[in-house]
């Protein structure tokens, strides 16, 4: 059986792989920050509507239980002390 010979990109000499993958890394940041802006945009346009984020924050506080048979948690005005324990 014979050798597996490098091909395409592991054929090229350093230098080259370096210069390409540089150009890569530097498309990869422009992209990012683009992105990031068109998902501001998109944010502040959902965030806009009313209706839809109160639905999304009901159907998140179903879901974790919403507080529903769990002890209130009140803070004591002297520190060290619980509430209801004096």
């Amino acid at each position: 059986m014979g050798g597996r010979e490098e091909r395409g990109f592991a054929a090229m000499d350093g230098k080259k792989q370096k210069e390409i993958a540089r150009k890569g890394g530097q498309a990869v940041s422009q992209d990012r920050d683009h992105m990031a802006e068109i998902g501001r945009k998109g944010g502040e346009a959902v965030s806009k509507n009313r209706e839809h984020m109160a639905e999304i924050g009901r159907k998140g506080g179903e879901s974790s239980g919403g507080g529903k048979g769990r002890p209130s948690r009140k803070k004591s005005p002297t520190p060290g002390i619980e509430p209801g324990n004096t």
